[in-house]
């Protein structure tokens, strides 16, 4: 159900929203803070942010919250929908000076109720292993600032893997760490390993083993997040030059691309059996790209600011009902793997039954409902289905469960192309053939009629590849949505290069088999640098206002990006990318309504995580929310009953 905005209940805080599973309720007892319960003053701060871990504790109750907010640090044993929080006894509070924690994880592998591995990475740069059952600091990565002098803005366990993990900095790098391995003494050399289209690789020179294994330097300015793939072959990357860049890990090879329709990107996430990326940031949007056909499938507009965080609901994911079409391709054992590997988080996950049930004997079509999240600065929380009628436009339409726009669901690109998106063309070829021929044929062509006849519109056979063009949309007169978000595709990368990442049995092999084949390159010493044809990336616009409406993006916006040093080329590059698979006009792609869009918080929202029986959210005030799912709330024990009936209004 779409909010209705405006009027009284502009401002109101919600407490609880329903949706066609029933009602998910705010549970005001489980609200985990700093110790006072005190809104922590966010100015200048770094998003607060939450990670989980379960411990396998025999009592039951293994589950482990952190959260930073502001110079402190939290760790939590985290009672969920069961019992209230109990935030007087903290078993690890750290505070930090000069510095600042910006993100953190927990290995699930390594975790038990004696001892987790948590990696915090800093706003200097540094980046910390801690034990906080232990209270144990084991190492301090990065101590000098030698090898990278900027925040970290993400960092991750390798998955799979006890001792390797990857963290991305605001200067745009990531670096592969080995917990056993130190970080030397001196800045470290590097060596060219692979270079590609705005991304090169390196490895560090050193005739002893030091960090850091590998340094990845993508695309321009910050490297927002990034996220590995449920089956950890993959990572997608969200930078701040507004492209989405998806990987193979263990080669290094550039699997495919897409632009936002403006601005940075600040989000990224995989669906849980790794088919489909979304991704947000400063467009407003939420963008879904399809992995297998590197192109964005549909766009999500509902935020009135930046989309901070977006995440996949793996509980209420589901595949029923007979075969899947013809883009479910892959062996039942495959498809099964995948969705094993997206659990999400180290939850058991109900859908993995669902997900993995298809019944090869009926012919009916599949019937698929992916369910994602995404809060943002707006203070919004939105809830979104991607259906079977998005997945696969050239079905008949089926029965929206969703408040989709299927207004241009199945219209072909404006561009009429004839290109279909195979996996085995380049990233070059693609962009190129797509860039001239939507040259040749302007948008706005094939209108927004196409939804009924896309048979009849120029891509007979491939209307489903074919006819959403990857293109770099800029602000486009005539939006739809003509709100103050435009529509933007944040976040997924839709290059169609070939994918020849090789699949290796351990993470282990995985650092080793990089790390050898570099020593391969040896005639290459020089210190590799961006190509200077840094074409197509748009610099990063930062008097974003948040609520513009599109048709000023393009005349008041541009004469602030004029003042920029690369202004000319952004423009010229960005137009070049409208219209094409990298960025799909607006009436190219579907356009997606939020099945919940509700205000719950008076602060930024910074974190939302989907678990088996609540979704967390938390707010720049340091408040993290605990809502339960529906059906979950009984599980409360009775001093707290209270949170069986919220105060806050009903919509």
């Amino acid at each position: 159900m779409a909010a209705e905005g405006g009027g009284k209940e502009m401002n109101e805080i919600k407490t609880q929203f329903t949706t066609r599973e029933g009602v998910y309720k705010l549970l005001t007892h489980s609200e985990y803070s700093r110790p006072n319960r005190v809104p922590f003053n966010s100015q200048g701060s770094n998003p607060v942010k939450v990670s989980f871990v379960n411990v396998n504790d025999q009592s039951g109750n293994g589950d482990r919250i952190c959260f930073n907010v502001g110079r402190e640090l939290y760790f939590y044993i985290y009672k969920g929908v069961r019992k209230a929080a109990d935030l007087s006894k903290p078993i690890d509070k750290r505070i930090y000076k000069g510095t600042q924690p910006t993100c953190h994880d927990f290995n699930p592998i390594t975790a038990t109720a004696e001892s987790v591995s948590l990696l915090v990475g800093f706003s200097a740069g540094q980046v910390q292993l801690i034990d906080p059952i232990k209270k144990e600091t084991s190492k301090l990565f990065n101590e000098e600032r030698l090898i990278d002098k900027s925040r970290v803005t993400c960092v991750r366990w390798v998955p799979g893997s006890e001792s390797l993990f990857l963290v991305a900095h605001s200067s745009g790098s990531m670096y592969l760490y080995n917990v056993e391995n130190t970080c030397g003494t001196t800045a470290p050399h590097y060596q060219l390993l692979k270079q590609g289209e705005n991304y090169a690789v390196h490895t560090c020179k050193s005739k002893s083993a030091r960090n850091p294994l590998l340094r990845w330097t993508v695309g321009e300015g910050a490297l927002n997040e990034f996220a590995f793939s449920p089956d950890g072959k993959f990572l997608a990357c969200a930078s701040q030059d507004g492209f989405l860049r998806v990987f193979g890990f263990d080669a290094a090879e550039l699997h495919g691309t897409m632009k936002s329709y403006f601005g940075g990107l600040l989000c990224v996430c995989w669906s849980p059996d790794g088919r489909y990326i979304v991704a947000g940031g400063e467009d407003d949007l939420v963008t879904v790209w399809s992995f297998s056909d590197c192109r964005v499938i549909a766009r999500g507009h509902g935020h009135k600011s930046w989309v901070s965080v977006v995440a996949f609901d793996h509980c209420t994911t589901s595949v029923e009902d007979g075969d899947p079409p013809a883009e479910f391709s892959g062996s039942d054992e495959e498809f099964h793997e995948q969705i094993h590997f997206g659990a999400g988080r180290d939850r058991a996950n109900s859908a993995h039954s669902r997900l993995s049930k298809r019944n090869s004997t009926d012919s009916r079509p599949v019937s698929v409902t992916y369910r994602f999240g995404s809060v943002g600065q707006d203070t919004q929380m939105c809830l979104w289905d991607l259906t079977e009628d998005i997945l696969f436009p050239h079905l008949p339409l089926s029965r929206t469960r969703t408040h989709t726009n299927v207004m241009s669901a199945t219209s072909p690109p404006a561009t009429g192309q004839t290109t279909t998106t195979t996996t085995t063309t380049t990233t070059t070829t693609t962009t190129t053939t797509t860039a001239a021929v939507s040259a040749a044929n302007p948008s706005g062509t094939n209108g927004k009629d196409n939804v009924s006849n896309s048979s009849t519109s120029g891509n007979p056979a491939n209307s489903l590849p074919s006819t959403l063009p990857r293109s770099n949309s800029l602000p486009h007169s005539s939006n739809p949505t003509g709100g103050s978000t435009p529509n933007s595709h944040t976040g997924s990368n839709s290059s169609t290069t070939a994918t020849s990442t090789p699949t290796t049995t351990t993470t282990t092999t995985k650092g080793n088999s990089i790390i050898d084949s570099a020593f391969i390159a040896t005639g290459v010493s020089k210190f590799a640098t961006l190509s200077l044809h840094d074409s197509r990336k748009e610099r990063h616009e930062k008097d974003h206002k948040r609520n513009h409406s599109m048709g000023h993006i393009s005349s008041k916006s541009s004469d602030k990006l004029n003042q920029l040093s690369s202004t000319r080329t952004a423009k010229a590059e960005a137009a070049k990318t409208l219209g094409t698979a990298l960025c799909p006009r607006m009436e190219d792609v579907p356009l997606l309504e939020p099945l919940v869009c509700k205000k719950i918080a008076h602060e930024r929202l910074t974190v939302l995580i989907f678990l088996e029986d609540c979704l967390v959210t938390a707010c720049q005030e340091g408040f993290v929310c605990t809502w339960a799912r529906p059906g979950k709330v009984g599980l409360l024990s009775s001093q707290n009953n209270p949170a069986n009936s919220p105060s806050g209004t009903v919509v």
